[in-house]
């Protein structure tokens, strides 16, 4: 490892069949006004939102709620949420559904005590609050895995009116301060957006992987992790009741993006990034944009970050080398990984998505641009690379 990093992640977890008993004892330590934050409803249709709303009037809890929080979060709605939590004078804010309402509970705690713009602020500007700034507490009961949202800062956006989706990473500040993780909670969700979860962590673990040719402890960890990832999807793809197999996939999602593998190396995230735009065109599932451009990108990738393809076919795959050349190899690890994609069900082009042709301009037009652990992107390359996942 070559990299000099600090570490500290102060989310405490529960986790397995009996973790909501814990949301009690951790309620004692806030103020009496809770801010619930949750979708369009499935949480009360499955129960979960009538067990939790039990705990908190339970606790002796002043509930304030914010239903509605949508798939890709807008702006808009951050607004609103925004508004109803300086108007009833919130002590604590409870995300009880998936990673988008995670990361909307972080975006409206960054934000309700910023006097300025909170949008320019932070997602615009990429700033961090002031060390001064009183942030929310989040914590967070979990119904679907995939963004690892339950334990880090991040936060992503769409500010609908300009089609343009932005996220921003905060400080450990805005982590939440606890996370429930009940697996049988994530059996509630459609198949669908189970396999959009599941390509979400296999991307997360990938775009930290794919960067740096150090000896580093991180790509040992994110190996395992794609590893179990592979082996518990098809088991939940053919069973989704499977419990064993629906863990293994939620504590997988929470180790992929909860800053660890990340540490002392470079990170790629343009494949989020350009999945991002395509989500903001398209409105499609977050998982299945990124499953829609990984094959042009990473192909793409392949050519100046050949060591690191060659070892995720080997270590990975289990593909022999069997006198392979490296570029031979390398490809068989795509060629793999795209065959897996296809079996448990993923979309391969934008245009099962919606996507058309004439949307590439704006798709390219909204892309933010970060630096990339084996490319150096301009718009053209964007432009190919959504071209080629037509």
């Amino acid at each position: 490892m070559l990299g000099n990093f600090t570490y500290h992640n102060p989310t405490k977890l529960y986790f397995g069949d009996d973790s909501l008993k814990f949301l009690k004892d951790e309620l004692k330590n806030y103020g009496p006004v809770v801010l619930l934050n949750y979708g369009s409803g499935s949480v009360k249709r499955n129960g979960i939102y009538d067990q939790v709303v039990a705990i908190l009037k339970e606790a002796g809890k002043t509930i304030v709620e914010n239903p509605g929080v949508m798939s890709n979060p807008t702006l808009e709605k951050l607004n609103e949420g925004v508004k109803i939590a300086r108007e009833n004078q919130i002590d604590l804010i409870l995300a009880l559904g998936g990673g988008s309402v995670c990361d909307y509970s972080k975006a409206v705690a960054a934000s309700v005590y910023y006097e300025g713009d909170y949008w320019d602020k932070f997602w615009l500007r990429q700033e961090q609050p002031d060390e001064k700034q009183r942030l929310l507490p989040v914590g967070c009961v979990l119904t679907m895995a995939g963004t690892g949202s339950e334990m880090n800062a991040g936060t992503v956006i769409t500010d609908a009116e300009h089609t343009f989706k932005v996220g921003h990473v905060f400080d450990s500040r805005l982590m939440p301060k606890f996370s429930i993780l009940n697996p049988r909670f994530t059996m509630t969700v459609p198949q669908e957006q189970m396999k959009a979860g599941i390509y979400d962590i296999m991307n997360h673990i990938m775009e930290q992987y794919f960067s740096d040719f150090d000896d580093n402890t991180s790509d040992y960890l994110s190996e395992g992790l794609m590893r179990s990832l592979i082996h518990s999807s098809r088991i939940a793809v053919r069973n989704p009741q499977d419990y064993e197999a629906r863990s293994n996939i939620m504590w997988t999602a929470t180790w992929a993006l909860n800053t660890l593998l990340g540490l002392g190396k470079k990170e790629d995230w343009m494949v989020h990034m350009i999945g991002h735009s395509v989500g903001a065109w398209t409105h499609a599932p977050h998982g299945y944009t990124l499953a829609a451009v990984s094959m042009a990108y990473y192909r793409r990738a392949m050519k100046n970050g050949l060591p690191k393809f060659v070892r995720f076919a080997r270590n990975v795959w289990d593909i022999p080398a069997d006198g392979l050349s490296e570029e031979e190899l390398a490809e068989k690890g795509l060629q793999a990984l795209k065959d897996w994609m296809l079996e448990i069900g993923l979309p391969l082009t934008i245009t099962e998505l919606g996507a058309t042709p004439d949307m590439i301009p704006g798709i390219t037009g909204t892309t933010v641009v970060y630096p990339a652990g084996y490319l150096d992107l301009t718009k053209d390359d964007i432009a190919q690379i959504l071209k080629e996942s037509l």
